[in-house]
């Protein structure tokens, strides 16, 4: 719950640690502004502005989805004017457009951005995919890498980390490729019964890590098992 009384004295040292922390401490400071509430904003803002001509990490993808949605006049002019397409910039050489996706993600708004990455994804393979609404396994390798990166890169930043396919590919390859230890620790299963959809699936940060995106979770594995092993996600 929000404290929209916090102290000046106690924001104070928050800008200062904020300012000085390497990028892995940020995290858990903008939690805290988050939790100062409206003495928070001027901070956030602040740091925004220092970081925002970075690549976008965590912190900064945590502090713009904040601030995207609060009600203060100040704050919404601010990111119009700096941010008026998200904190993440979308790569020309995507074929895809990406655009309202991010929109999603920036209002956690989880549910309808997990259907809009499945549409795109369908999109990116055939206009047979889009009619069907789900891809085959053997139309996973058709996924261009950067687009399959941008998506990645979306669900990430606006997540805190939580969310996205490297998450997912980094737990299935920590559970040796064994599915059936994946789906309960992504929970997509619970004593041994599939989660059904869409209801049971839960579309807020307090999913556990890999929970979203769904991609085709009723297609079975070989969709699955595609997608993790796609080029995309090897170094070159």
């Amino acid at each position: 719950m929000e404290n929209p009384t916090a102290p000046q004295d106690a924001i104070e040292p928050l800008k200062t640690a904020l300012q000085s922390s390497p990028p892995q401490k940020q995290l858990p400071l903008i939690q805290t502004l988050i939790t100062a509430g409206e003495p928070g904003y001027p901070v956030l803002v602040d740091f925004l502005k220092t970081h925002g001509d970075a690549p976008p990490t965590l912190a900064t993808g945590r502090a713009y989805q904040y601030l995207y949605g609060v009600t203060d006049a100040t704050v919404e002019q601010f990111l119009a004017e700096h941010f008026p397409k998200g904190i993440v910039p979308l790569s020309p050489d995507c074929q895809g457009d990406y655009g309202e996706l991010q929109t999603q993600l920036a209002a956690q708004d989880f549910e309808a951005a997990d259907r809009l990455t499945l549409h795109h994804l369908c999109e990116l393979t055939s206009p047979e995919a889009v009619k069907r609404k789900w891809l085959y396994f053997t139309e996973v390798a058709q996924l261009p890498k950067v687009d399959l990166q941008t998506l990645d890169q979306l669900w990430q930043i606006y997540s805190e980390g939580k969310f996205g396919f490297t998450p997912q590919r980094q737990i299935w390859l920590g559970v040796g490729r064994n599915w059936e230890r994946l789906w309960p620790k992504i929970a997509w299963k619970k004593a041994n019964v599939w989660t059904r959809y869409p209801g049971e699936f839960i579309w807020d940060l307090s999913a556990p890590p890999g929970h979203l995106p769904l991609s085709n979770q009723l297609r079975g594995v070989r969709m699955m098992e595609a997608l993790l092993n796609h080029p995309a996600w090897v170094s070159e």
